[in-house]
């Protein structure tokens, strides 16, 4: 069992920037694939950014290609997404999620073994 616990959300105006943060329990960390996903009100939730155990392979949704990247810091336990430029559909909860076992489809959820609560980012335009 894993804890996943999102940070950095708010509100901030359409063009600014936030850093989310999921930081997880345990000392297996290190061995999870893990992405952020987001879900407007009344819409399907979806893949936002993945990263690989090692953090160097990056996967990203068309929509933020170019606006958010993801890292992460094995010592740490933590995973960031880094996002700038936002824009108004960027509103969403976003969602940090591990993977204890390989992924084949980083963009599937159900790849994806574990979930944080969500963290709340509102673009104002």
């Amino acid at each position: 069992q894993v804890q996943l616990v999102e940070s950095g959300g708010g509100l901030v105006q359409a063009g600014g920037s936030l850093r989310l943060s999921c930081v997880a329990s345990g000392r297996t960390f290190s061995s999870y694939g893990m992405g952020w996903f987001r879900q407007a009100p009344g819409k399907e939730r979806e893949f936002v950014a993945a990263i690989r155990r090692n953090g160097v392979s990056r996967f990203y949704a068309e929509s933020v290609k170019g606006r958010f990247t993801i890292s992460r810091d094995n010592a740490k336990n933590t995973v960031y997404l880094q996002m700038n430029s936002l824009k108004p559909e960027d509103t969403a909860v976003y969602y940090c999620a591990a993977a204890p076992g390989p992924i084949v489809d980083y963009r599937r959820l159900h790849e994806y073994g574990y979930w944080g609560q969500g963290t709340q980012v509102t673009v104002s335009s």
